[in-house]
């Protein structure tokens, strides 16, 4: 839909009234580096997740047994090999 030169006009007019309105001093802004942070971690989090199967897929393929994988994770045997298998 498009608009007329009047409408985008009347708009523009709308627009700047409401900025020279607006009291930055009145604004609240919620901080928000707490959430950005968590997603952050969390997409870190995600990408060491996939490089860990990368590398445990990598010395399974090279031969290393579930004890071994298991001894360099601090888990047990089964618990490697659950999570990785």
């Amino acid at each position: 839909m498009q608009h007329t030169e009047d409408e985008i006009e009347r708009a523009a007019q709308r627009f700047e009234h409401l900025a020279d309105e607006l009291d930055p001093d009145a604004v609240e802004v919620d901080v928000t580096d707490d959430l950005r942070e968590v997603a952050v971690i969390s997409e870190a989090l995600r990408a060491d997740e996939v490089h860990l199967r990368e590398t445990v897929n990598m010395a399974r393929a090279r031969g290393r047994s579930w004890n071994q994988i298991a001894l360099a994770l601090g888990v047990s045997r089964q618990a490697a090999r659950q999570r990785f298998a």
